[in-house]
This record gives structure tokens, C-alpha cells and sequence, in this order.
């Protein structure tokens, strides 16, 4: 997979894109990640990517005609047909499924905005519309880490062992059960018993109901869209009125 990013600061990517799983997925040639300087396609002497909103109001905002050039060479022929997402507050919220969608793609082109943001007639040449959340970041650098973070995650081989990503949260619809390592007894804090078992079947009982029981507690709403039991419905109703 290649994941390409556009941005006025590409020098941001290259420690985070360089360690950990990102880092090794780039060594053994699952992700093939490049950061472009948008100044590249600029043309003034003073390589200007922003501007002076027309009708007036506080801030800069990105230019058309850099992106649009950028676009333009990225999205020649020979190199492939390409996703192009940019990042904005309007546009969906990244959760797993995206980031799940996404890992299917071939090549994804990341554009980051700053300031005050795009021009909107940048928006005419993007894919999607991508938002972390209802909150501000100073530019689109943090949220495309993020996406390509997520995205590597679920790259067969990316984590050394696939079923990695079975068992995480939001993988199942459920926030991930708790989880304990050595020692088994720590000060007053005991790991539960049902885990020193050895009882696989039961273990998975216990792992699937605490699924549901913490995400009763502290993310109800994704219960509406999880596949459940009767049973395990009951389980989560009567934590809930319990957590009240």
C-alpha cells in the first residue's frame, strides 16, 4: 500500500513515519510512505501557499492553485488511480470502519490544510472528507499521522500476528475486555482467577462478557450497532442502570 501526504511541514512526518509498527511495516515494503512539500508547486519567490480570505474575516487560507498542481502530478496516470482525502470538521468522523475501508485501498493521498483552512474549491478535487473529532487542530499534519497509524495497523503482516486486530476495541462493535500480565498479585490487586486457569472456553466467556460490560459502561451508544444475545442484551441493560 502507498499512503502520500501534502504538506507545507513534511519534515513533521519523518521520526513518527520512521519507528514502531509504521516504521517496520516500511521495512518489509507493506506501506510505501512519502510526504511532498506543497511549496514545490508554488511559484513566487516567496513559495506562498496562503491568502487573504475574499469578503474579509481573521486568518489565512490555503490556496487552490498549489494543491490543485500537486494533484495534478500526483494523480498522473502513471502512477496509479488514488483516494484523495483531505481533513476538515465537516466531513466524517474517522472511526475503525474508515480506517478498516481505507486498508483495502492501494493509494490513499493525505492533504493537509493550515490557517483557517482550504479554499473550498479544493474540495472539488478530493475523495472524501475526513474530521478527528469536534475539537481544532492547528493543521491536517496530526490527523493524517493518525489515519496512516490506523490504516498500517490493519495491513496483513503489519502486526506481526493478525489476530492482533481481531481482539482489539472497536473491532467487534465492543471495547476491549481487560487485560493483566505478571505478577498475578500485586499489593491488595489480584488478576482474576478465570485467567490463571488455563480454561480457553471459559477464558473467552469471560473475555466476551467484560467485552460488554465495559462498553455498557463507558460507551453505551455502541451497543445500539453490536450484534448481541438476548442474553448479552440483558448483561448490558443491567450494567447500565447500574452505572446510573
Amino acid at each position: 500500500m502507498r499512503i502520500e501526504v501534502i504538506s507545507i511541514f513534511p519534515q513533521m512526518f519523518d521520526e513518527p513515519m520512521s519507528l514502531s509498527i509504521i516504521g517496520r511495516a516500511r521495512t518489509f515494503g507493506l506501506l510505501d510512505f512519502r510526504a511532498y512539500d506543497l511549496r514545490d508547486w508554488t511559484h513566487d519567490r516567496h513559495r506562498t501557499t496562503d491568502d487573504e480570505p475574499y469578503g474579509g474575516g481573521q486568518g489565512q487560507l490555503m490556496k487552490v492553485e498549489p494543491v490543485f498542481e500537486a494533484l495534478d502530478e500526483l494523480l498522473d496516470e502513471e502512477k496509479g488511480p488514488a483516494t484523495v482525502i483531505c481533513f476538515a470538521p465537516h466531513g466524517e468522523t474517522f472511526n475503525q470502519s474508515l480506517a478498516a475501508e481505507f486498508a483495502t485501498h492501494e493509494r490513499l493521498i493525505l492533504v493537509c490544510g493550515r490557517y483557517e483552512g482550504f479554499d473550498e474549491r479544493v474540495y472539488t478535487r478530493v475523495d472524501r472528507i475526513i474530521s478527528m473529532g469536534d475539537y481544532i487542530l492547528t493543521g491536517g499534519e496530526l490527523p493524517a499521522m493518525i489515519l496512516t497509524d490506523a490504516v498500517c495497523r490493519l495491513l496483513p503482516g503489519a502486526l506481526g500476528d493478525d489476530q492482533s486486530n481481531i481482539d482489539e476495541s472497536f473491532a467487534n462493535g465492543l471495547l476491549e475486555y481487560p487485560q493483566y500480565t505478571r505478577p498475578a498479585q500485586y499489593r491488595d490487586l489480584a488478576v482474576p482467577d478465570v485467567l490463571l486457569s488455563g480454561d480457553h472456553a471459559r477464558i473467552a466467556a469471560w473475555r466476551r462478557i467484560m467485552s460488554i460490560m465495559r462498553t455498557a459502561q463507558f460507551r453505551p451508544d455502541l451497543l445500539a450497532t453490536t450484534v448481541l444475545s438476548e442474553e448479552e442484551r440483558r448483561l448490558a441493560a443491567s450494567e447500565a442502570i447500574e452505572r446510573e
